[in-house]
């Protein structure tokens, strides 16, 4: 069924409005930029408002707008639920925040920590699980930027997802981490009253007694809370929520970035925030059939019944708060990706001896390298965005078990730590292909589990805490 109730001219419209406005904004507050540290890092002192703010809006993404949607579309009750369970990533991160900022207060990555944790063998292992995961995030980003356009206006998807990347490459470029997060805090007010709003009018007008009706006779699997592959999913979810926010760059830039007690307090509170946004996002997606609205992929399911329920107008406020969700992350993911490759891979294996003003023009050409990169991988549209993004749970889940004891205990080893990080990746694309993208996370985390569980038993590192507060260069 097509459905596209804003107009191609309007759709351009705000595209050229959203660009004018963030890129000059991305600008105004990069002049302010002095420092490597200001531009990865934001000079290290964001308060608490600021920090809270990016956390949420950074995981209120087009995953959460229109992956969550998509999800419950296909698994019924348990996706909803599921994807509302990855607040526990935000929530279990809190702690683990203000030991990254006590531990290693002069490092710049995740990758840092690894590297003088674990070691070089180690290291490099876990900079391929997390270009894996960066670049199939960035993927289903770009992907949906083409998906919201061609759903709501018709716009081409290659229109649509060139001139979405083209606008985040923008103003991260200008403004680096500081105009991130700045941008993130109006992105979060923009989407927290949109998608109550959204989820209010879908109640008041089709109704929870209708939508269960409906679904009970129509399709029954989507309530029955004993349905195998959303039961897996559940708990497929929760592992794969906890990987991505453990391992992940964006999450690590923003703990060593916010201000000196602020992580915890920033992590815990998003995480409540965000608990209850894929569930309105979900149930929007359960009204679907009683509307009769039945999208050619499921990922467009979202804004199709939001469009459907606010009419023309609306449909122009959904894609605001869908484009808001979408950029909020693409512009984190950038800046914490460009920080990896920079620091690791440059700096770290190819100019050891790189100035800091050399880092910070390296950073900047990296990240329009990443945004054109994501640019041709998704010229030819893949597959649907929650199987883009399922893919790399068979990575990041290996890496919940290292990243965890290596932050809170001193035995564990840099080889076991890389057996983690290799086998439990290996064991979660095997889950993937032979039985399905819902049991990917589940078997990482178990065989990644049980390889540091004996490297615990078998040697003791010793790791010395002082190592990390020195941040050694590599070797």
């Amino acid at each position: 069924m097509d459905y596209n109730p804003i107009s191609i001219t309007t759709a351009l419209v705000l595209l050229v409005l959203f660009g004018v406005v963030w890129i000059f904004f991305g600008w105004w507050l990069g002049r302010k930029n002095k420092s490597l540290d200001d531009f990865m890092l934001a000079g290290r002192n964001v308060g608490l408002a600021f920090a809270g703010a990016t956390a949420m809006a950074t995981w209120i993404t087009s995953n959460t707008t229109l992956v969550a949607p998509q999800l419950t579309y296909q698994y019924g009750i348990w996706g909803m639920v599921g994807y509302s369970l990855a607040a526990l990533g935000l929530i279990f991160f809190a702690p683990m925040a203000k030991r990254i900022k006590e531990l290693m207060p002069k490092g710049y990555t995740c990758g840092d920590f690894i590297r003088v944790r674990y070691g070089k063998a180690a290291w490099v292992a876990f900079l391929v699980v997390s270009f894996c995961y960066a670049m199939g995030w960035l993927v289903s980003l770009g992907m949906a930027g083409g998906v919201l356009l061609s759903t709501l206006s018709g716009l081409s998807y290659h229109v649509g997802m060139t001139v979405i990347l083209a606008i985040c490459v923008g103003y991260t470029l200008l403004g680096g981490l500081k105009a991130v997060i700045a941008t993130d805090y109006v992105q979060t007010i923009i989407i927290i009253v949109g998608i109550l709003i959204i989820g209010f009018v879908c109640y008041q007008t089709v109704g929870l007694e209708t939508v269960y009706e409906y679904n009970k006779q129509y399709h029954p699997k989507l309530l029955d809370l004993l349905f195998p592959a959303s039961l897996l999913f559940l708990f497929n979810n929760i592992f794969f929520g906890l990987g991505e926010i453990f391992h992940s760059n964006v999450w690590w830039s923003r703990a060593l970035a916010f201000r000196s007690g602020i992580g915890k307090k920033a992590y815990l509170m998003s995480g409540l925030l965000w608990l209850p946004i894929p569930i309105v996002t979900g149930f929007i997606a359960l009204a679907a059939p009683s509307l009769g609205l039945y999208p050619e992929s499921s990922d467009m399911v979202g804004p199709m019944v939001a469009a459907n329920l606010l009419g023309d107008i609306g449909a122009i406020f959904v894609f605001i708060v869908v484009f808001s969700a979408l950029a909020s992350s693409l512009d984190s993911l950038l800046a914490a990706t460009s920080d990896l490759v920079t620091r690791d891979i440059y700096n770290g294996l190819v100019d050891k001896k790189a100035s800091k003003e050399k880092l910070h023009r390296i950073s900047k050409l990296v990240i329009l390298g990443l945004g054109f990169v994501t640019w041709l991988i998704c010229l030819p549209r893949l597959s649907t965005l929650g199987g883009v993004l399922l893919l790399t749970a068979g990575f990041v889940a290996s890496t919940i078990w290292p990243i965890t004891l290596g932050l809170y205990q001193k035995r564990l080893s840099g080889e076991f730590a890389t057996g983690a990080f290799v086998l439990g990746s290996v064991a979660g694309l095997i889950g993937y292909y032979t039985v399905g993208d819902y049991v990917a996370a589940l078997f990482s985390c178990i065989v990644s589990f049980v390889i540091c569980m004996i490297g615990l038993l078998v040697k003791n590192d010793n790791f010395d805490w002082q190592r990390l507060k020195n941040m050694e260069k590599p070797q």
